[in-house]
């Protein structure tokens, strides 16, 4: 099982359009949640919602995708919310209201732990995520991480690059978009600052996303590049969380995230069949409007290998 911990929250999509905007139930931490249980990989998610009509949503989103959930009220009675607004594009930018205030839990039993997005950026909740990671660390569990950033809760470049190393240096595989990196770094290259965090205590592999550039990953003396597959593009919404639940998923399957099992990727040809699986889920997303992300059975033939 693969524990996920961070918000949950509806998204309100206005398209620009001239349409009534419509609410779709989001927040990045759900959404791998659910794209790892659609690949066939048992999630369990540990999230805050409220008591309402839109908490209500997302518990039977959960439950429709057969995703385990632990779920801590909200102080306010309210469920978190963010408003995607969509350009011509397709392209999706972000306003919040969202409350973070997880009391402190105690990691399952898991074969892998995921943090990242506004759960390791808020808080007072940010510390009970950051009590999780170190419960991974001190049980030798996998971690992954992905700082999905956004601009309304990145005040400070130097502080964001500092939370997002510190949590980097405990996980085996972390992936950030360029975005990412342009927020916490501006102007580096983020091969760069892969290279860099490569080099924590237990990190084996970065993936960084370029959006419609393909993705690059990088281990221990390997740089590997895949192109985005070509799709008709409704939005983008969801699509970075599609990439990181299909990431989590092809490793599960083959047994990289046991102790006891083949590991990372080690050589060109895995990491290359690794990321070009992760980028055909994140084309699907991209394909149809919200984060709606794909089922083992609309994915390739032997998916996640290359056809």
């Amino acid at each position: 099982m693969i524990v996920v911990v961070g918000e949950s929250l509806v998204d309100i999509v206005d398209r620009q359009d001239g349409q009534e905007p419509d609410e779709q139930v989001g927040g990045g931490p759900l959404n791998i949640a659910v794209g790892l249980a659609r690949l066939d990989q048992p999630a369990l998610l540990i999230t805050q919602t409220a008591r309402d009509a839109r908490g209500e949503r997302i518990q039977q989103r959960l439950h429709d995708n057969e995703v385990e959930v632990v779920v801590a009220p909200t102080a306010s009675g309210r469920t978190s919310t963010a408003t995607a607004l969509v350009d011509a594009s397709g392209a999706a930018s972000y306003d919040f209201d969202l409350e973070w205030t997880l009391p402190h839990q105690e990691l399952p039993d898991c074969d892998a732990l995921h943090v990242g997005s506004l759960g390791t950026a808020l808080d007072p909740g940010r510390t009970s995520v950051l009590d999780l990671v170190e419960q991974a660390y001190g049980r030798g569990t996998f971690l992954s991480f992905d700082p999905n950033l956004r601009p309304a809760f990145t005040d400070s470049a130097e502080a964001a690059w500092r939370d997002v190393e510190s949590i980097a240096d405990r996980a085996t595989l972390v992936k950030m978009s360029d975005e990412d990196v342009a927020l916490m770094q501006p102007g580096a290259d983020p091969a760069d600052i892969a290279r860099i965090l490569l080099q924590g205590e237990r990190t084996e592999l970065v993936v960084v996303t370029h959006g419609a550039g393909g993705a690059v990953g990088y281990a221990e003396g390997i740089e590997v590049g895949v192109p985005t597959p070509q799709v008709d593009v409704a939005d983008t919404v969801g699509a970075g969380d599609s990439f990181m639940s299909a990431l989590l998923a092809i490793l599960a399957d083959d047994g990289a995230l046991s102790t006891y099992g083949g590991g990372l990727p080690a050589d060109e040809a895995g990491l290359h069949r690794l990321l070009t699986g992760a980028a055909t889920a994140a084309a699907v997303t991209c394909s149809r409007r919200g984060a709606d992300p794909p089922r083992r059975s609309e994915l390739p033939d032997g998916w996640p290998a290359e056809q």
